[in-house]
């Protein structure tokens, strides 16, 4: 009984001191893959290659930047990224799979905020993370988080705040318009030839850039600064004459481009606040659902050939030129149509209400279906409206409630049910709504 007693004893004085030893080799391990001990964080990340690396709380400040090229690597922690030069983006991902970029500060050091490049730029990425990541002026008309040619990325639950800068629009080199403009421009989220994204739980907020008369006047906003001796063909004559447009708030909170190349994109549950336009679509197979858009003058659109777009569940608040607008663009063609989409149960409040309507007045309308940018141009077709409430509670300031184009390539086939449309100061609609 004694001798079984001091075996066991012994077997357990054995285990306790592996279980010490083993304990004792943990801290170097973790040590290891975190940025302290470290010259650099680049240096941390190409020490250890296919890892995640810890960066503890405190600023780093970069002059170049952070690049991820090995498969399973990245970066998560309290830590701030501070970019201190303004001609590189701050993180830079490159055919890499299975890249998590987590918890992060993002931000650029004063006198370096604008600038043309992104907060965190990912190209050929395959099942990237980003997620809980704080972006701080990245004051860029490209983005703040931007994807090109990615497959199975996801961006969750991330805080991009002023992005926006002043900044010349330059379309002389495009015979449709053949002018350049000052103009505001930058964009939150951009998502270009990419496919299977989810876009889900951000807040995408610009506190910076609003669009008052006072900041109009300073910046010269919408006066031409260049001109092409011929005319765009796009461009009506009155405004070329002009030299002015209107439309000088450029940008997106998010925006997923590349008509024929993006598809099942899911964006879900953002906070869009101050934007320009809130959700700009140029692919297929999305679905925009349960966003708030607030104080946009462009709630959201999809055109240059958008296809099979379920726009559900979402409140669009106190935007101004319009809320919800589908139509064909330049980019549309026989093989890249527009429609075959559903618009159901939003809310659309205080329309008209935004920072942005004394540019607009009443001539525009919370919802708005158009015809084609250019002739030949196949018409929006294929639409569902229902069940969508648009809530006049103050004295409306549109005309309609509803704009369909009537020219030449106009929509067609759009069918209206259950919907509670105002009238505004001319009626529900420009022409019969069909159930």
């Amino acid at each position: 009984m004694g001798h079984r007693s001091r075996c066991g004893s012994l077997a357990l004085l054995l285990a306790l001191t592996a279980l010490r030893e083993s304990a004792s080799a943990d801290p170097p391990q973790r040590s290891d893959l975190s940025v302290a001990g470290h010259s650099s964080i680049q240096a941390a990340l190409d020490a250890n290659p296919g890892r995640m690396i810890y960066v503890p709380s405190g600023d780093y400040p970069i002059s170049a930047k952070i690049r991820l090229r090995t498969d399973g690597s990245g970066l998560y922690g309290p830590g701030r990224i501070i970019q201190q030069n303004a001609r590189e983006p701050i993180i830079e991902i490159e055919q890499a799979s299975a890249v998590e970029v987590r918890d992060l500060t993002l931000t650029r050091a004063e006198g370096e905020q604008e600038t043309f490049h992104e907060g965190v730029l990912a190209m050929k990425a395959r099942n990237l993370v980003i997620e809980n990541v704080r972006i701080t002026d990245n004051r860029s008309r490209s983005a703040a988080i931007a994807l090109r040619n990615c497959t199975g990325a996801r961006i969750s639950r991330c805080l991009v705040r002023n992005y926006m800068r002043v900044t010349v629009d330059d379309r002389t080199a495009d015979s449709n318009w053949g002018y350049a403009f000052n103009c505001t421009d930058g964009t939150g989220i951009s998502v270009r030839s990419s496919t299977g994204t989810l876009i889900d739980a951000n807040r995408i907020l610009e506190d910076n850039l609003r669009p008052t008369p006072e900041i109009k006047t300073q910046y010269r906003l919408g006066d031409w600064v260049k001109k092409n001796p011929v005319k765009g063909r796009l461009v009506q004559q009155q405004v070329w004459d002009a030299e002015f447009t209107e439309n000088w708030q450029q940008g997106s909170a998010i925006i997923v481009t590349s008509p024929e190349e993006s598809d099942l994109t899911r964006i879900l549950g953002n906070h869009i606040e101050n934007a320009a336009q809130g959700i700009d679509l140029h692919c297929d197979h999305v679905i925009v659902s349960s966003n708030l858009v607030v104080n946009s003058f462009m709630g959201m659109k999809a055109m240059h050939g958008s296809r099979n777009i379920l726009i559900t569940g979402n409140q669009f608040v106190k935007n101004s030129l319009w809320a919800i607008g589908l139509m064909p663009g330049v980019a549309s063609h026989t093989g890249n149509t527009d429609g075959g989409s559903i618009i159901a149960n939003n809310i659309i409040s205080d329309f008209g209400y935004g920072d942005a309507h004394w540019i607009w007045g009443t001539e525009r309308s919370p919802f708005r279906f158009d015809r084609g940018q250019e002739p030949d141009d196949p018409p929006l077709s294929d639409v569902l409206v229902q069940g969508n409430l648009l809530d006049a509670t103050e004295a409306p300031r549109y005309r309609f409630a509803v704009i369909i184009e009537k020219e030449a390539n106009a929509p067609r086939r759009l069918h209206f049910s259950n919907n509670l449309f105002p009238p505004g100061s001319e009626g529900i609609a420009n022409t019969d709504l069909a159930p």
